[in-house]
C-alpha cells in the first residue's frame, strides 16, 4: 500500500509506521545532536519542530528529511505545476525516481506509473515550478562575519557624525587587526569639510581601516591602511581605479575608487584559517537564505581566489552541505600580470557536469558604475567625481586585453561573466567577445546604458543579457538620479524590453546583496518597470529558470520540469499567474527540493 505524506502534515505522518521508526525510539534519535548538526546543518530550516513527541529539534527534522531522501519514488499530486515546458506548460502531478523526474501528467497517470512504495506529497492545489536560478550574486561576501562590523547609516550627510559610531564598532572586528565595514555614500565624503582620511584617522587612529561605500565601488581608508598598501602621493592609479589625491599636496585623501580599493582589500582579506572559517560560516548561512527563497542554482558573481573564497564552496560540497548547484565566477584581477593570471585561472578550472560545484566562469569588469562617473561611456559625462581622469569613464580591462583572455580561456571551457554598465563598456565587451570567442556562452551583466546599435549583437553573437531590476535604483522613477552625470541618456536605463524584442536571451538575477534576494520581487518589477518591462510573467519566469539554466550549461538537466531532468523544484503559497502583478513580489516559498531532496520546508503546521 502506498504511504502518503500529506502537505498539511509536514512530513510528521511520513510513511506511516516507518516514519515513527525512523524518527522515534531508534538509532536516528540516538545520534548526538552535535553530529547531526555538523552533518546536516546545511539542510536546517526554521521549521524543525516537526517531530512527533512535541519537543522539536533539528534531529527530528533531519531524520524525516533523510528518510525522504532515501525513498526511491516521490509523488507530488493535486498541484498546479508550471513546468516551463512550452509543449506541456501545466500539469497536475510529478513522479520523481532517484532524484529524476520520470513522469509529468495527471494524478491518475502519475500514480499509475508509481511503484507500491512511492511516497506521496499532496500539494493541495498549490503551485509548483522549477527551482530558481540566480546567476549573479555574492552570497559569501553578503554573509561572512569577516566582512565588517562597522555598519554606517547611508542617510548621514556629515561624515564627522560617523566618528563615535566607528569608535564603538572598531573593537568588534573579528580575525584581523583591520577594521572593516560599509554603508556610507561617497558623496558624503566628497562634500566633507576636511580630508576623509583625517576624519577616519580621528575615529580609528591605531588600526588600518577600510570602509566600503554603499555601492561597493569605492572605499574610505585611513592613513594606516594607505601605509599598509604602500599608497602615497607617487602611487599611480591602477587599471580601473582612482586614488583620489589632494590637489594642493598630492597626498591621498582617503577615497579609493573602484579597483584602487582592491589594493587595500586584498591585504585585509589575506586568508588565514580563522578568516576562512568565518567565510564558511557565512556561506552556510547564505545557503539557507537561498533555499528559503526557492533558489536552487547560483553563480557567484566574484570569486576572489587569492582570498580563497573557493575553499569555502569546496568544503561545503565536500561535507555535503552544499544545497544549490553553483558555478564560481573566478575574479580576473585587473592589476595582475596576464601570463601569471591566465595560468592561475587554467589551474582553477573545474567542470564536472555531475558535480554540484563547478569553476568554469571568469568574472571580468569592463568598467565601473554610473553614479561614480566610472562606467565607460561613448560620450563624455556632464561632470565627473573626485579625480576621475577621463570624461568617458574607466576600463578595468581594455577591449584588446579582454579579447585575449576570451581567446585563450574560451576553448578550455570557460564562459565569461562581464560587468558592463556604460554603453562604451557594453560595446567594447561585445567587440571582445566577437574577436575572441569560440563556443562560449558569455554574458554581459547590468547593462544600464546600451546603445541601440548594439541591441541586435546580443542575438547574433549569442551573448546573454543578464539584468537586475529588483533594486529601487533600477526603477524608472529613480533614473533621474544619474541625470546630472549623463543627461538624457538616463531616460532608458536597463533596456530590458528593447533587448528582449531584439531577440537577446535574457536572464534576471539579484546581484545580492546589492539588491533584494527575492526572485519574485524581481519578476514583479520586470513586469512593472514600463517603458522597459518584459511582456508577460512567463517570460520573466523563464529568465529565472530555463534561460538562466542555459547560462550555467545545465538546461538539459534542470530549469524546467520535464521527464529526464533532475527534480529541482519549489512549491509556492500562491499561483503567481492567478494573482495581480503587484502581488507577485509577496510570494512565499513553502518547499524547496534539490535533486528530489527537501532542502527547505516552510509549510504551515496544523
Amino acid at each position: 500500500m502506498r504511504q502518503a505524506i500529506f502537505f498539511t502534515a509536514i512530513l510528521a505522518l511520513a510513511i506511516g509506521a516507518l516514519a515513527t521508526a525512523d524518527c522515534g525510539q531508534n538509532a536516528c534519535r540516538d545520534i548526538p545532536a552535535s553530529q547531526m548538526d555538523e552533518q546536516f546543518a546545511g539542510w536546517r530550516t526554521d521549521t524543525a519542530d516537526c517531530n512527533q513527541d512535541g519537543e522539536g529539534d533539528v534531529r527530528d527534522f533531519v531524520c524525516m528529511v533523510n528518510g525522504l531522501e532515501d525513498v526511491e519514488e516521490i509523488l507530488l499530486v493535486n498541484g498546479e505545476v508550471y513546468t516551463v515546458d512550452s509543449q506541456n506548460p501545466w500539469v497536475q502531478a510529478l513522479l520523481i525516481r532517484d532524484g529524476v523526474i520520470v513522469h509529468v501528467g495527471t494524478n491518475e497517470s502519475a500514480r499509475a506509473q508509481a511503484g507500491p512504495g512511492a511516497t506521496e506529497i499532496d500539494l493541495e492545489g498549490r503551485m509548483a515550478m522549477p527551482g530558481i536560478h540566480d546567476v549573479h550574486m555574492h552570497p559569501l561576501e553578503a554573509r561572512s562575519p569577516f566582512s565588517g562590523t562597522c555598519i554606517l547609516d547611508t542617510a548621514v550627510t556629515d561624515p564627522e557624525q560617523y566618528i563615535p559610531v566607528l569608535r564603538q564598532c572598531a573593537p568588534d572586528q573579528q580575525a584581523t587587526d583591520w577594521v572593516l565595514g560599509w554603508g556610507h555614500s561617497v558623496f558624503t565624503l566628497l562634500e566633507a569639510q576636511r580630508r576623509p582620511v583625517d576624519i577616519l584617522d580621528e575615529a580609528i587612529p591605531d588600526r588600518p581601516a577600510a570602509i566600503m561605500e554603499e555601492t561597493s565601488h569605492s572605499f574610505w581608508v585611513n592613513s594606516l591602511a594607505l601605509e599598509r598598501a604602500g599608497i602615497d602621493a607617487d602611487t599611480p592609479n591602477p587599471p580601473g581605479g582612482v586614488i583620489v589625491k589632494d590637489p594642493a599636496t598630492g597626498e591621498p585623501t582617503g577615497i579609493l575608487f573602484d579597483s584602487a580599493g582592491d589594493l587595500v582589500m586584498d591585504l585585509a582579506w589575506q586568508p588565514t584559517e580563522e578568516i576562512k572559517e568565518l567565510n564558511y560560516e557565512g556561506l552556510l548561512e547564505a545557503l539557507g537564505e537561498l533555499n528559503r527563497h526557492g533558489i536552487t542554482s547560483v553563480c557567484e558573481g566574484r570569486t576572489y581566489w587569492k582570498r580563497d573564497f573557493q575553499d569555502a564552496w569546496q568544503r561545503a560540497e565536500r561535507e555535503s552541505r552544499l544545497t544549490v548547484r553553483a558555478i564560481l565566477g573566478l575574479w580576473a584581477y585587473p592589476s595582475m600580470n596576464d601570463e601569471a593570471q591566465l595560468a592561475e585561472l587554467r589551474g582553477l578550472y573545474r567542470n564536472d557536469p555531475d558535480a554540484l560545484l563547478r569553476q568554469n566562469q571568469v568574472k571580468v569588469y569592463a568598467d565601473g558604475i554610473l553614479i561614480n562617473s566610472t562606467a565607460a561611456m561613448l560620450e563624455p559625462y556632464k561632470e565627473t567625481l573626485g579625480d576621475i581622469p577621463s570624461q568617458t569613464g574607466l576600463n578595468y580591462f581594455t577591449e584588446a586585453r579582454l579579447a585575449r583572455y576570451i581567446e585563450e580561456l574560451d576553448p578550455l571551457g570557460f564562459d565569461f561573466h562581464i560587468h558592463a554598465i556604460g554603453d562604451r563598456g557594453v560595446r567594447e565587451a561585445l567587440n571582445a567577445i566577437e574577436a575572441g570567442q569560440d563556443a562560449g556562452r558569455h554574458r554581459l551583466t547590468h547593462l544600464e546604458v546600451v546603445n541601440p546599435e548594439d541591441y541586435d549583437r546580443f542575438r547574433t553573437l549569442n551573448v546573454i543579457a543578464d539584468m537586475q531590476v529588483s533594486g529601487d535604483f533600477a526603477q524608472p522613477q529613480n533614473w533621474i538620479e544619474v541625470a546630472f552625470l549623463i543627461g538624457n541618456r538616463s531616460q532608458n536605463l536597463i533596456p530590458l524590453k528593447d533587448l528582449h524584442e531584439a531577440g537577446a536571451r535574457i536572464s534576471l538575477s539579484s546581484d545580492w546583496d546589492v539588491s533584494s534576494l527575492n526572485p519574485f520581487v524581481g519578476m514583479q518589477r520586470a513586469l512593472t518597470r514600463a517603458p522597459q518591462n518584459l511582456p508577460d510573467l512567463a517570460t520573466a519566469v523563464r529568465a529565472y529558470t530555463l534561460d538562466a539554466a542555459y547560462v550555467m550549461r545545465q538546461e538539459d538537466r534542470v530549469g524546467s520540469l520535464e521527464v529526464g531532468k533532475r527534480a529541482d523544484l519549489i512549491v509556492l503559497d500562491r499561483n503567481i499567474f492567478q494573482v495581480g502583478t503587484t502581488a507577485i513580489g509577496s510570494t512565499s516559498v513553502l518547499l524547496t527540493m534539490l535533486d528530489g531532496r527537501i532542502v527547505y520546508d516552510g509549510r504551515p503546521k496544523r
